[in-house]
This record gives C-alpha cells, sequence and structure tokens, in this order.
C-alpha cells in the first residue's frame, strides 16, 4: 500500500474538486482538504502500486481539463494545475516501490497528457531542483520563461509549459506534514516575521519551512509550515515556538500526519476540522483493511 500526495490549483469550485475526486480512482481517496484562500486543495490516495500511478494519471488529466492557471487566484505559490505530485512512503521498504509508482505516472502525464513534469526532493535530476522554492521562483510564468530558455529541462513531457496547466512537480518522499497556525491578530508582517525566525533556514525549528499570510475569508494572519521531520520538530514544537511570540487562535492539519507528529499537541489549542480516525495516518489506512 501506497499513499500520494497530489496538490491542485483550485480551492473554491466545488465541482471541479468533486470531479478530480473521482477522478483520482481506483485509488482510495483518504481525504480532501480545500483553502479558498491560499486557492489550493489537497488530496490524500492510498492504492497498491499500480492502481496509485493509474489514478495519478487520470486526476492529472482531470486538472488539465478543468483548471486554468492564467485564472487562477490564491495566496498559495503554484506552478501547475497539478501542481505537486509526491508518492509517499512510510517505511525504508516502500521507498523504492514508492519512487518507481511515481516515475510511472510522471512519464505516462508526459507523454499521454503532454504536460512537462519536474522531479523535485530526492529524486531531482539536477541540484537546484531539490527544493520547490526554487522551482517555484516567479511563479508559473517565471518557471515557463526558464524552461524556454534551457535554463530548467523537464524530466518528462515537452520542453515547454503548458499554455493553462503550467508544470507538474513530482517527487517521491516520506511524509511532510503541512500545518498553519492562525494568529488572533490580522497583522501580516508579525506572521512574516514569526515564519523568518522559526523557519529552519532563518536558524529556527529543524525541517520547517514557514511563510506569512493573510487569510480574508478569516480575516486572520496565518503562519504557514511545511514539516519536513516531524520525529526532529512534532507539531507542538511549531505551536510554541509562534505562541511565544503571538496569540494563537487555531491551528490546522493540511491532509494526514503520522500519530507521532501530534503526541503531546497542546489541549488548549484548537485543531480545525481535525477527526483522529481520519487525518492521522495510520488511523486512516486501517480504516480501509
Amino acid at each position: 500500500m501506497l499513499m500520494a500526495v497530489p496538490n491542485v490549483s483550485e480551492g473554491r469550485d466545488t465541482r471541479t474538486l468533486e470531479a478530480l475526486r473521482n477522478a483520482f480512482s481506483p485509488a482510495r481517496v483518504l481525504d480532501l482538504h480545500t483553502d479558498a484562500d491560499h486557492g489550493r486543495s489537497v488530496y490524500t490516495l492510498a492504492a497498491e502500486q499500480g492502481a496509485l500511478s493509474d489514478g495519478l494519471v487520470a486526476g492529472a488529466a482531470a486538472a488539465l481539463a478543468a483548471i486554468d492557471l492564467r485564472r487562477h487566484e490564491g495566496l498559495h505559490p503554484f506552478v501547475g494545475a497539478l501542481d505537486v505530485m509526491p508518492v509517499v512512503y512510510l517505511d525504508g521498504a516502500r521507498r523504492g516501490p514508492a519512487c518507481a509508482e511515481v516515475l510511472t505516472a510522471a512519464a505516462r502525464i508526459g507523454s499521454e497528457l503532454d504536460l512537462p513534469v519536474v522531479l523535485y526532493g530526492e529524486l531531482a535530476t539536477q541540484p537546484e531542483h531539490r527544493e520547490r522554492a526554487g522551482l517555484r521562483r516567479g511563479g508559473a510564468a517565471g518557471l515557463a520563461r526558464r524552461i524556454e530558455v534551457g535554463e530548467v529541462v523537464p524530466d518528462f513531457g515537452p520542453r515547454r509549459a503548458h499554455r493553462a496547466a503550467g508544470v507538474v512537480l513530482a517527487a517521491a518522499r516520506a511524509p511532510l506534514i503541512a500545518f498553519n497556525v492562525d494568529l488572533v491578530s490580522d497583522d501580516l508582517e508579525l506572521a512574516r516575521r514569526i515564519a523568518a525566525e522559526i523557519r529552519e533556514s532563518g536558524g529556527g525549528l529543524p525541517g520547517v519551512r514557514a511563510m506569512g499570510l493573510y487569510l480574508g475569508a478569516r480575516g486572520r494572519a496565518q503562519v504557514s509550515t511545511n514539516v519536513h521531520d516531524h520525529l526532529a520538530t512534532p507539531l507542538r514544537a511549531v505551536v510554541e515556538a509562534v505562541s511565544r511570540r503571538a496569540e494563537v487562535a487555531e491551528a490546522e492539519l493540511v491532509g494526514l500526519a503520522p500519530e507521532a507528529a501530534l503526541e503531546g499537541f497542546p489541549a488548549d489549542v484548537a485543531l480545525r476540522g481535525f477527526a483522529p480516525e481520519r487525518h492521522v495516518i495510520e488511523n486512516a489506512l486501517r480504516s480501509g483493511e
């Protein structure tokens, strides 16, 4: 059993999101997290090897048909309609199958859908492709220009960005946790300062990437993080780091997280929409056995 966490650049159109959910089958959809402010939705899929790549290719085709980046609205950085396509391995024994599955899906998306795919993370074929942030520099238009001049060469598919659907970023990786902390304040600069202080590159928490955002729909500022190493930095440590600098309204888990990441999570901080049976990876996988 493998997992995938495709992110699509749509957070508002419920009919499109439902069509994408249907397209991702034969993989089982464990969770769908949508965010109108971010302009983004995250599907968590589970399937056996073979079925998962089929689902990812079908989902990519549906995203290509339904999402036009030229009309996109949202705060989250993006370069594609199907923006990122990571296949997740939960242990070392599943790393090889995860790599094989994402490479299969990427090759098929490139050839069957004529969409360019760039590998990132541990499968990156160029050192500068390891971090998604580098590939997203300048947004979809910036990446399209770099592909056009040969600075970035897609690993699969055409050597040009699709005008409406952009580029797919694909990887195999261990669990990464997308985790947001909403502040009581609406001060965007405060959120940005906190993000700069707690991210690993600024001398903060190990394995943490962070940015500050303003959420118009909720009238709050948010510290949005990706936690790459939940054993070094469990989610409680992120909340504690933010709360030392500002009052916390609530937190939000985007998708699923391993049980260990939630150990010791502070009882006085609400985790919006969280249901342990659905949002803890081990529980969600057991429910489908």
